[in-house]
Parts: structure tokens; sequence; C-alpha cells
């Protein structure tokens, strides 16, 4: 019997879980390839912690090539797919292309930053969406730190201490907590400098933050962010950000040296050919939504990922409202695929995914947090909410180490160069005892 191809495109978390799950349900009776620019899985929800160093870079990430043992990994981007002919092409960072050819398409190419029409933006906002930008976002900070010790003027110092966060959704606030805390402990090493030297600019346009985990919870980090000393700006929208000024509308421009930018997520490039070549594709979602379907699959494609809205319909109040595709989930998506399209190979009917929402959780420092988990809400809790999706089974994936409090050392900053051959980005220093090192 000729096994069935299953290309999957993209090597984020449901293309992972994609895989590991259908070679696990289908065996030999599948031959899976798995495309994606990056020879490794960022799991995105600890990369703000990995930037404040209170977990090391390599922790962050998981290697495509050691967790897929039998799955062929091919690093490349999509270009085209011609679905009619099974067929996508994908071109290497060299300029190398290669046509794949395929009985089943799983498009999961997730989403990438967006970047909003503002003067100065683009060229000089910084992301945070992969493992190298965090870190890079962290050498930044240190270096600026180091530097303004080193000056007598005080508005370069002023200007070199002061950085300005764009967005007040998940990854905003958490880098932005994060770093702080992160700056705030690292001043320890600095005699020249003082906390009140340090400003934390946040701006956001909606008139709250974290619209995700409600209304009672935004406004509560919100006090508790203020009461450090971090200005966060509401109903304030950015105007522009040229010659090292942010001008933003409602409030008056600062003068600083670096920007941390997150404006939202938006589909792939790729995956936005696909939905434009072939039509939107449709999901089951709850009946109250207006959106129908069948799973997102059409035809021997199926389309995954984290722009794809949700149903919850664990039996509560609130049961079928919409959530956020980020938030933990009973059974994640990527499992659910793998497990459901191994039954269809297997000629066994397929279940409707019911999406179980488990809660949301957003760390802001050291041993700080905010988290709605199934309902309860709490306070300096992180992390626990992410537990589910550490594990495969019993197959551990990705393991954190030094979750106990430690920080990384501040007296030297990390190597952002991304992973080479498939192996992970290496830190440098380790974590060391309990507290902030």
């Amino acid at each position: 019997m000729t096994a069935t191809r299953v290309l999957i495109l993209g090597g984020g978390y449901v293309g992972l879980y994609t895989a590991l799950t259908l070679r696990k349900k289908a065996g030999n009776h599948v031959d899976i390839t798995l495309v994606d620019r990056r020879p490794y899985m960022t799991y995105q929800p600890f990369l703000p912690e990995a930037a404040a160093g209170s977990i090391e870079p390599r922790h962050v990430v998981v290697p495509l090539r050691r967790e897929l043992k039998g799955v062929r990994i091919v690093q490349g981007k999509v270009t085209e797919i011609s679905h009619a002919e099974r067929r996508a092409r994908v071109e290497t960072d060299f300029g190398d292309t290669q046509d794949l050819e395929y009985d089943e398409v799983v498009i999961a190419l997730g989403a990438i930053p967006r970047t909003l029409p503002i003067p100065g933006l683009k060229e000089i906002g910084v992301g945070f969406k992969w493992v190298e930008e965090a870190i890079g976002l962290r050498n930044t900070i240190l270096g600026r730190i180091a530097r303004a010790a080193s000056t007598s003027d005080p508005h370069l110092r002023r200007r070199l201490l002061t950085f300005v966060f764009v967005g007040g959704g998940f990854a905003g606030i958490e880098a932005f907590a994060e770093t702080e805390d992160m700056a705030r402990a690292a001043l320890r090493h600095y005699p020249e400098l003082q906390p009140a030297d340090l400003r934390f600019v946040m701006v956001e346009a909606a008139t709250r933050i974290l619209p995700e985990m409600g209304e009672e919870m935004g406004g509560y980090t919100l006090e508790v962010l203020r009461k450090r000393g971090m200005e966060i700006y509401l109903a304030t929208r950015l105007e522009s950000c040229e010659e090292g000024r942010i001008k933003a509308l409602r409030w008056p421009g600062v003068r600083c040296r670096h920007r941390g930018v997150d404006g939202g997520r938006e589909a792939q490039p790729g995956d936005r050919r696909v939905r434009s070549a072939h039509g939107p594709p449709r999901t089951r979602q709850h009946p109250a939504h207006p959106a129908g379907g069948n799973r997102g699959r059409r035809g021997g494609r199926r389309c995954l990922g984290r722009r794809r809205q949700r149903a919850d319909s664990r039996p509560r109040e609130g049961r079928g409202r919409l959530v956020c595709p980020v938030r933990a989930a009973r059974r994640p998506p990527g499992t659910a695929a793998g497990r459901e399209h191994g039954r269809q190979l297997a000629g066994r009917p397929v279940r409707e995914y019911k999406h179980a929402h488990l809660g949301t959780v957003a760390s802001l420092g050291l041993n700080k947090g905010v988290a709605q988990i199934m309902g309860v809400k709490a306070a300096r809790l992180a992390r626990v909410v992410h537990a589910p999706d550490l594990s495969h089974g019993s197959d551990p994936v990705l393991q954190p180490q030094g979750t106990g409090g430690g920080r990384l050392d501040h007296s030297a900053v990390l190597p952002s160069r991304p992973g080479v051959d498939g192996q992970a980005p290496r830190a440098a220093p380790r974590l060391q005892g309990s507290g902030r090192q």
C-alpha cells in the first residue's frame, strides 16, 4: 500500500504537533514533509521571559529534526501552491527552488508582525515574535544602560534610558513588563544610575490593555504597572517615530533611543496567497458564529493556525464566545488535527473539533503575573496555564529549566545569532541560584 504524502507548511506550534500526532497515529501509512524557514519551533509565550533572562533562550525553542524522527524537514519558504496539481514550490535561503508533491496539505503558516503605516516605524521598530528578536531586545536594553552609566550628559542619559512600546496586547504588555523588571534588577550593577532614571512608556490606541483577559484583569494589570512607575497612555495613537522622536496623538512627544513595537499579527504572505487563490478556508465554529463549514478543510487542504478564532465549548457561562487562538486548550488544535487526519486516512469518521478553553496568563516580571484559569482569576501566577503545551503525551517536547525564580546574569549579553544546522540557539550564561543574579 502506497503511503499518503502529507505536506505540512509551517513548523510552528500547530505544524509541529500535527506532524507529531499524525506520525504517531498513522505510522508508516504516511510520508510526512514539513517546510519552515527556521529549523526549530519557537514557543512564543515564553519569549518575554527569555528576553528578561528568567529562562534561557535555548529552552524556548524546539529543534524540529530532534523531535520529528522519520519526518522530512525542508528549510525554506513556500512561494507557490498549485492545489489542482497537488504541488508546492519551496525556495531556500540560497535561492534554490524545489517542487514538493503531496496528497494532503496542511497550511499552518501562522502570522507575522504587522507593520502599521506610520512614518519611521518600519525603519526603527523592533518586532517581538522570534527568539532572535527577544534576545536582541534584551541586548539593546542592557547596552543602553551600560552606555547611560558612562555619560555625564543628562539629556543623553535620559534618551538612552527611555524605551517606548507600542501595543497593549499580550506580547506588548509582557515584553513591556518583563524587560522593565529586568532593567530595574540590572541597575544594581550600575551605581551611577538610579531606578528613577529608567523610563518605560507604553502607547495603546484602545481604552484598555489586555482586552483578551477582560476588563477586570486588564484594569488590575494597568494599576500594578503604573504603581511600578511605568507610563501607560491609553486612547493614544502613534503618529510618527522619526529623528529619534516618538509623536502620538493626545500625548506630547518624548525623545528616546529605542522602540519596541507589537502592532499585532497578520497572515503570512504565503498564507494570504493561498487563501486568495482558493477562496477563504471554512472553519467549523459554534452555531452562534456566522462562519460555518467543515473544519477549514477543502479538497485535501487544511488551514490551521493562530489567527483562526475558535468558539469555547466548555459547559459554563460564556460558552460559544470566540476565544483567542493563542490561549491554552485542553486539546490543542495541532494535536487534534493530527489525530483526526490519522482517523481519516484509516477510513474512520472525522470528529468535530471542540475548543476547550483552559485560560490565559500574562507574565509581568520575575514571579509576577496575572491569569484566568478555567474562570478563576489569579495574580502572581505564571507558566501554569502553559503546562499542557509543554509535553506531547508522555514525551516531553519543551522543557524550560530554571523556573524556580532565577534570573540570568545581567553582566553579559546573549548571542542573538539564530541556530545553525537544526540546532537551537545557545545561551552563554546560565541560571544561577534563586532570585535575580
